[in-house]
């Protein structure tokens, strides 16, 4: 699962962030809203938990922007404001849950943990051509096929079939995929599709990973003889 934390409060976000990778969770840090907006927008977190008070742009503003772009990631919001109008305009602008500061990072990871389950239970898995990929075990499955996949592989795999036919360029696939911070370079992405395309030729797949020059990957259905 894969958190991004939207925080000015540097010494705030660093903290659950350390809480949240000791549970396992992989995380990310936005220290503005700006910055944050941008990096919820690429559409591969699982949740987004999001301060309301932050330079450039604040948190209702980034929930408005994510949402009207049809970005439909459980937002968690955290503020000191406790106010009842604050709840309602959180809410309004596309929050899931509204947790006030000072918090327990217990009531914290009972919240993280029950928008989880709730994203959980509405999709479960991506599904194209004769092929599916479970989102809780990472297994990329054809009929009686299945074959595991590295969380790497998974990453690359969800974003392909979230995708669907739409191109996706290797810049695009490391930023969402590696991460801005990265070191990774563009022969990873090539890499990590050779990967996929022998698993997916191994359990029989009927979709393939398609390149096109200078635009990037996409998948496609094969048509039957």
């Amino acid at each position: 699962m894969k958190i991004l934390i939207i925080e000015d409060e540097k010494l705030l976000a660093d903290s659950i962030r350390s809480l949240l990778e000791n549970k396992g969770f992989e995380v990310e840090t936005a220290y503005d809203g700006e910055t944050g907006e941008e990096y919820a927008e690429l559409g591969v977190y699982d949740l987004l938990i999001l301060d309301v008070m932050m330079p450039k742009m604040d948190g209702y503003q980034v929930a408005r922007t994510v949402r009207a772009k049809r970005c439909s990631t459980p937002i968690l919001m955290l503020t000191a404001k406790s106010a009842l109008e604050d709840r309602i305009e959180g809410l309004n602008a596309g929050a899931d849950y509204y947790l006030t500061k000072p918090f327990d990072s217990r009531e914290l990871l009972a919240c993280i943990n029950a928008l989880l389950r709730r994203q959980g239970n509405q999709v479960d898995e991506l599904a194209y051509g004769n092929t599916a990929l479970d989102l809780d075990s990472g297994m990329l499955i054809c009929g009686e096929n299945s074959v595991r996949l590295s969380a790497r592989e998974f990453d690359v795999m969800r974003l392909l079939l979230q995708s669907r036919g739409r191109n996706l360029s290797k810049e695009v696939i490391l930023a969402r995929v590696w991460g801005y911070d990265s070191n990774a370079v563009e022969n990873h992405v090539e890499v990590y599709v050779g990967f996929l395309r022998k698993k997916l030729q191994s359990i029989g797949s009927n979709i393939r990973i398609e390149a096109v020059r200078r635009l990037g990957y996409h998948l496609e259905v094969e048509k039957e003889c």
